[in-house]
């Protein structure tokens, strides 16, 4: 896979480009490892393109997720709740 547009949210391409670029070619290096085309597993169900394979969104997923894994990243998640009142100590 390519990348072929990116969009810099909070300018967050341009902080990797200068103060992390080794993150930055690893983050490259596993989007080119990602073979798209057999991500395309999706049968249409539209009228317009009724039977055509289209990218699978759960695939692309999952083989960015197994990608990420083999290089050592893992997920992280945060919860919290988000309330009217400020909790009182």
């Amino acid at each position: 896979m390519k990348i072929s547009e990116t969009y810099s949210h909070l300018n967050g391409l341009e902080f990797l480009l200068v103060h992390k670029p080794k993150l930055w070619a690893e983050i490259e290096n596993v989007i080119a490892a990602i073979d798209a085309n057999a991500c395309r597993t999706k049968i249409s169900k539209e009228k317009r393109t009724l039977d055509k394979l289209l990218f699978s969104p759960m695939d692309m997923n999952a083989a960015f997720k197994k990608s990420l894994n083999k290089t050592g990243w893992s997920e992280s998640r945060v919860s919290y709740w988000v309330t009217r009142r400020e909790a009182k100590s």
